[in-house]
Order: structure tokens, then C-alpha cells, then sequence
């Protein structure tokens, strides 16, 4: 749909996205109550979209009206603005986990990753154990490509309803993904993700809860849960020599005494190297100045420049 005169005013702007999007449309939204890290600012405009037509619309809406648009999940990976986003953030909502064929399994951008993972077990499906314990929605999983322990959800992915950048709605092949470590397609084409399939294997039920236990265990002793983070901050780095082809960051930034490092409330996880948590009080900034001394420590002793997981929402 085309662009709307862009002389519009931001008032003018902002009344017509009211009228496309109807009452459930919220203005001036903080959105630290939505994101992991407890930080950020206010969105101008919030939509929380439980169907895939209410994402087309909001979609149509934000270019039509040339609003910036911004589609958050489970909000579990983000850093956002404390000037917060001067646009549009819609939520993907959409629910719903079933068995579709024998080993498939369907399931909605809305719903929690675990929720899924526990699905499968409770069904004795196999290939997703790797996702136990990791938090965030489904949408953002398959958006990042999500994984651990040499799994990704991109490998599992069998089809996808999406709607595309035209306000299109549709299903596309696993191929449509375009999946590599910690990225896909999702983070440049513009599509929204709705629903995935995953194409699972049967298995023991008993064996599967017990490696799902055995993994949630793992991460509950790794990781800080008592302090909201985005979990890994930085992504590991590929090299063929490691385990699962990837030289772990965290490695690199537990070398160079990231461990208790901080910038006002932000603070280096001291069970974690590549986890920044908010100990209380921190700002977006914070976090975003610990990232960045992390970043050039490494790079002096090691000379590899760290990429980030957690994608950042605003000018910090």
C-alpha cells in the first residue's frame, strides 16, 4: 500500500492510525515492563495483535501513514531506548500449540518457547529438548534462529505462516528463512511470523523429560535468573576446531576479566561472562557502554570484534 501524503503531521498521523487500528491501539507505553532487561522508554504507539490479520493491518497502517514500525515477541533479546521508540510497536499475541500431522507440530508467534518445548515432551516428540529453559517467544525464537547445545530452531522449522511486507498473509517453506547462526530472513525482508511448523521425531517420552530436566538444570546452574538480563549478550564466534563449530564468547570475555565489570547498574554476571544483568537501576545506556568496553577488551587482546545477539530498539 502506497505512502499517504508525508506533508501529514505527526497529530494528523497520529489520528489515522488510531482510526485504522480501532481502541486497542495504546499511546505513550513504557516498554521496560515488556522487555527482559527491565529498561527502556515509552513506544508512541503499542498494538498487541493476536491474529494475522490485526499484524497485516498494523503493518498497512504503519507505512501507509510512513510511521516506524517495530514487531516485538517475547521481548526476551531486545535493548531498548530510554528516549524510548518514536513509532509504532506491535505485539505479536497469536496463541495456540497443536499436533497437526503424526510428528508435527504447530504452534503460534505468541507463545512461549518453553511452553512449546514442554508440548512435545508431554507428546513424545524429540528434537526440540535443546530449547529447554530458554526464554522468549516462539516468534522471536525462529526471528533469531535460537538454539543451544548444537540444535537450532531453524532446523526443525517445516513451513511458516507469515504475513509479508505487502500486508499479504501465506505459508512459505522452511526455505523462506533463509536460517543461519542467530539469523534469518525475518531480520531484513520485512515478513512477520505467525505461526511455524516443526517437523519432530517420536521418541521416549521418560528419556525426553529426563534430557529436558538434565538441560534446564544445566542453565539454572549457569546462569543468573536471580538479576533480569537478555540472557547471552554477544554471539559466539564461528571456528570449525570448537565444539558445535563456535568458540564460545564467553570464553573470550571470561579471558579478558569481564566477570563483576560495571557501568552504573549494569553489571557482568559473575556466573556468566557473556551475560550483562540489571542489578537494579540500570538504563539502556548502562548496558549499552558495559557491551561496548566488553567489546573493545576483547577486540585489543584478541582482535575479533564480538557481534551482538540482543538487537537494540532506538538510538542509545
Amino acid at each position: 500500500m502506497c505512502p499517504v501524503n508525508s506533508k501529514l503531521s505527526a497529530k494528523e498521523k497520529a489520528r489515522l492510525l488510531a482510526e485504522s487500528l480501532g481502541p486497542k491501539l495504546v499511546r505513550d507505553l513504557a516498554m521496560a515492563e515488556f522487555t527482559s532487561y527491565q529498561t527502556g522508554g515509552k513506544a508512541a504507539f503499542f498494538y498487541p495483535a493476536s491474529e494475522a490479520k490485526e499484524v497485516g493491518q498494523a503493518i498497512n497502517a504503519a507505512r501507509r501513514y510512513e510511521i516506524p514500525l517495530f514487531l516485538l515477541g517475547g521481548g526476551t533479546n531486545i535493548l531498548v531506548s530510554d528516549k524510548g521508540f518514536d513509532g509504532l510497536v506491535v505485539r505479536v499475541t497469536v496463541k495456540g500449540i497443536e499436533r497437526i500431522e503424526s510428528n508435527q507440530v504447530r504452534c503460534g508467534a505468541g507463545e512461549q518457547l518453553e511452553d512449546l518445548v514442554d508440548f512435545a515432551t508431554a507428546n513424545g516428540l524429540t528434537g526440540i529438548e535443546f530449547a529447554a529453559g530458554i526464554v522468549g517467544s516462539v516468534g522471536g525464537a525462529v526471528y533469531g534462529n535460537a538454539g543451544a547445545y548444537g540444535g537450532e530452531v531453524g532446523r526443525i522449522v517445516s513451513q511458516m505462516e507469515v504475513v509479508k511486507s505487502d500486508g499479504v498473509i501465506g505459508f512459505v517453506g522452511a526455505e523462506f528463512g533463509q536460517f543461519a547462526y542467530r539469523d534469518s530472513a525475518f531480520k531484513r525482508n520485512d515478513a512477520v511470523l505467525i505461526r511455524a511448523d516443526f517437523q519432530l521425531e517420536p521418541g521416549d517420552p521418560e528419556l525426553i523429560r529426563k534430557r529436558v530436566d538434565e538441560i534446564i538444570e544445566t542453565r539454572e546452574e549457569k546462569l543468573p535468573y536471580e538479576h533480569p538480563s537478555a540472557g547471552c549478550f554477544f554471539k559466539n564466534i564461528p571456528d570449525d576446531s570448537q565444539p558445535h563449530g563456535k568458540l564460545a564468547a564467553g570464553k573470550l570475555l571470561e579471558e579478558i576479566g569481564a566477570k563483576g565489570m560495571t557501568v552504573g547498574g549494569a553489571t557482568v554476571s559473575d556466573r556468566h561472562a557473556n551475560i550483562i544483568v540489571n542489578t537494579g537501576g540500570a538504563t539502556s545506556k548502562d548496558i549499552r557502554e558495559l557491551a561496548d568496553k566488553l567489546k573493545v577488551k576483547v577486540y585489543d587482546k584478541f582482535g575479533i570484534m564480538l557481534e551482538e545477539e540482543v538487537i537494540q530498539v532506538g538510538e542509545i
